[in-house]
């Protein structure tokens, strides 16, 4: 590992462009213009959502059942962030999990998520993390729950005023410390589902680890993701939500930006800061205090992206 007073420049790159962990973010379209901002910050009578032809909330890595010094109750912060759902005086249209629902696959996990997210009253969508797949690496508890009209491991897509949203799944026989993985199967597909859709489509892709390389050290990135941001690259306007890193990290690349989202849960390290990823422990007391907020706004066809963090501190 190289020394952490002089970051290669990847590492540098990629920590220009971080914040740390939060409750979940709300993205709001607008004729293929995105905005998002951290739950807490008075959302539903903001600028951003009144003008907006839908909005929709993105929360992930929930880690149900993790219960250790950097969280000793998961399920207790992830009630916080359904209680500032609950409590939006305009509604967004769904929530979209973007995978780690759980910490072990365990049914008593699901079914305490399923307990808490139910109160939103909202219709929610789920692409799986690893943790989802700990059940013989099959992720059969998952499907079963998240998975109808799904396809293979549980990818799916729908449209949702003039909008395509994408599901993918690239934690399927994930091997530690290795890269996401799309395989053919499911690229074969997302070649099908693309076909013939007007390129001014406005796409929202969803996966849960990282569809561009963060930091191909601790595995945070997905192999043959190339593939898939090829058949991608004709649209005006893709929007590529993850989670994974516990952490913000963005990308625009051309006319696709790329956003992680906070985890509801526990703060992981920035990139090389540390030995290896997993969860990081901050001093007593101060979790809340790096729950943050964060404004993006992007517009199809520009290359800039404005990002401004700031803590609920």
């Amino acid at each position: 590992m190289s020394d952490p007073d002089h970051p290669s420049s990847t590492r540098r790159e990629a920590l220009k462009c971080m914040a740390w962990a939060g409750t979940g973010a709300l993205w709001a379209l607008n004729g293929g213009v995105a905005s998002s901002t951290m739950l807490g910050t008075g959302l539903g009578a903001g600028p951003a959502q009144k003008a907006a032809s839908f909005t929709f909330l993105q929360l992930s890595d929930s880690h149900v059942g993790f219960a250790k010094p950097a969280n000793p109750d998961a399920r207790a912060t992830l009630r916080e962030a359904v209680a500032k759902i609950v409590a939006m005086p305009v509604k967004p249209d769904f929530i979209v999990h973007t995978g780690d629902i759980t910490q072990l696959s365990r049914d008593s996990e699901f079914d305490d998520a399923d307990q808490i997210l139910r109160e939103t009253g909202l219709p929610t969508f789920y692409v799986p993390g690893e943790h989802d797949m700990l059940d013989e690496g099959t992720g059969k508890a998952f499907l079963a729950r998240y998975g109808k009209g799904s396809q293979g491991a549980g990818w799916f897509s729908f449209d949702h005023k003039g909008v395509h949203f994408i599901g993918l799944v690239n934690v399927a026989d994930l091997k530690p410390g290795g890269m996401g993985r799309l395989g053919a199967e499911q690229i074969a597909w997302l070649a099908k589902d693309l076909a013939g859709r007007p390129a001014s489509t406005p796409i929202i892709v969803l996966a849960h680890i990282p569809l561009w390389t963060v930091y191909a050290e601790w595995g945070w990135g997905t192999d043959d993701a190339a593939e898939a941001l090829k058949l991608l690259a004709r649209f005006g306007s893709v929007s590529i939500l993850n989670g994974h890193i516990h952490q913000i990290a963005q990308k625009v690349e051309g006319r696709m930006v790329f956003h992680t989202a906070r985890s509801t849960a526990f703060p992981q390290p920035a990139p090389g800061t540390a030995p290896s990823p997993g969860p990081q422990t901050v001093p007593p007391g101060q979790l809340h205090a790096l729950l943050g907020i964060t404004d993006v706004a992007f517009h199809r066809g520009v290359e800039r992206i404005a990002l401004t963090d700031s803590t609920l501190a």
